[in-house]
């Protein structure tokens, strides 16, 4: 019986997922990974707590993926979020799950998470190269050879690339899937920075820079015409806004746009109505008459926030409540529910979680992650173009489209041997 082999370029989430996969069906594995260490990347999500999945109902999946979602009704049907949540507690790795069902490792440290499934690599005897970056690949009669640029030559009955996209350039994506793929002749749609700070053209966002909002509204539109909205957190930086909102309306923005063409609205008390928050207002300028309208609205709003809130509405913070008009009071509500904020850009590959584009889901079966054009070859992870909202979600990705892909490539070549 002839061996029974599978190589996997990329360690990171998806490709360590891989690798486990791979030999957990019976396949030799050797994983080439070209940093120093096992999941670079993975070590910085979620600030550094990595946010390994969602808690969410398994059916509730794709609806929370931006690109492709139907090409991942497979890779979620065999190995889903709970099914990741098992696994990892099965490597001994502990859980929590927090707000927006957000499942975080219960030490709140990334570098659990790596050492939970570095452990799984050696009990499976994985042969882990790493500092060795893949330069060429070569298919020959349906076998494979990965060349490294430290000389060596490892040959393979099927080849998984994981190699990442284009996000987070230091933790070493670097785009050398997307040229494999498109040497072996796979069609790589256009890439773009995604789950990305976006950057404003308004200066007073520096006045607030630091301040984070809970429980607000944001909405993007494109040329007037709404194209997301949704309710969470938000942050107000020096050049811009981010958070997980915001971050997840990234995902929605045109490839190109002119100045002006993108706007941001926030809505500071999305669980109120206008008349409801007029009722609101007035409440709170009847038990302040004799203070200032600066007092007032420091009841509803954090503030570092209140100066700039009344500038935008054209106030002056020391009138007097009892001299507050009912127009002025509609002007306050009217700004509580919606402030406007230019979009001109995002912050680009290095602040970017995520890549928007890839390997096309066309010329990859679904089924099993292999490839339609090179058979013997699969691709998992963000290489492909597939992505999803901030919340666990494009991990989740990463572990299921890995774990089939690792899962078919060693059916594969076990065919092979038996046949």
């Amino acid at each position: 019986m002839g061996a029974r082999t599978v190589t996997v370029i990329g360690g990171g989430a998806a490709g360590m997922m891989a690798a486990i996969a791979a030999s957990d069906a019976g396949s030799k594995v050797t994983l080439i990974e070209q940093n120093e260490k096992l999941g670079k990347k993975l070590f910085l999500t979620g600030k550094g707590r990595c946010n390994l999945t969602n808690a969410c109902e398994p059916d509730e999946l794709q609806k929370n993926v931006v690109k492709n979602p139907r090409f991942l009704y497979s890779a979620f049907g065999r190995f889903d979020n709970r099914q990741t949540m098992d696994f990892f507690e099965s490597l001994g790795l502990k859980t929590k799950v927090e707000r927006g069902q957000r499942v975080f490792p219960e030490s709140d440290h990334s570098s659990d998470v790596i050492a939970a499934l570095s452990r799984a690599l050696r009990q499976r005897g994985v042969t882990v190269m790493l500092e060795a970056r893949a330069l060429e690949i070569l298919s020959d009669g349906g076998k494979w050879t990965v060349k490294t640029d430290n000389a060596d030559e490892i040959d393979s009955d099927a080849l998984i690339i994981a190699t990442g996209g284009l996000s987070y350039k230091a933790t070493g994506s670097t785009g050398d899937g997307h040229r494999f793929a498109e040497e072996l002749g796979h069609k790589v749609t256009d890439c773009s920075p995604s789950l990305v700070p976006l950057v404003t053209k308004e200066g007073w966002v520096k006045d607030v820079q630091g301040l984070t909002l809970k429980n607000v509204a944001v909405t993007l539109f494109y040329k007037k015409k709404k194209i997301f909205s949704d309710f969470g957190e938000m942050l107000f930086t020096h050049f811009g806004v981010s958070g997980p909102v915001v971050l997840s309306a990234s995902t929605q923005l045109p490839p190109e746009h002119e100045d002006g063409e993108l706007v941001l609205a926030i809505d500071l008390k999305p669980v109120l109505d206008m008349g409801q928050l007029d009722r609101r207002i007035l409440r709170e300028v009847e038990q302040a008459r004799n203070r200032h309208l600066s007092n007032v609205i420091r009841t509803m709003l954090p503030s570092s926030l209140v100066p700039v809130f009344l500038g935008l509405c054209g106030l002056d913070g020391d009138k007097p409540v009892n001299a507050v008009t009912k127009e002025e009071r509609k002007v306050i509500a009217e700004h509580l529910k919606h402030i406007e904020l230019t979009v001109t850009g995002t912050r680009g590959w290095d602040e970017a979680v995520i890549t928007r584009g890839g390997v096309s889901v066309k010329d990859i079966n679904p089924s099993t992650m292999e490839s339609k054009i090179k058979p013997g070859l699969y691709f998992c992870g963000e290489l492909i173009d597939v992505d999803a909202l901030t919340g666990g979600y494009n991990l989740q990705i990463a572990w299921s489209t890995g774990h089939l892909a690792g899962q078919s490539a060693a059916a594969r070549v076990n065919q092979n041997v038996e046949d």
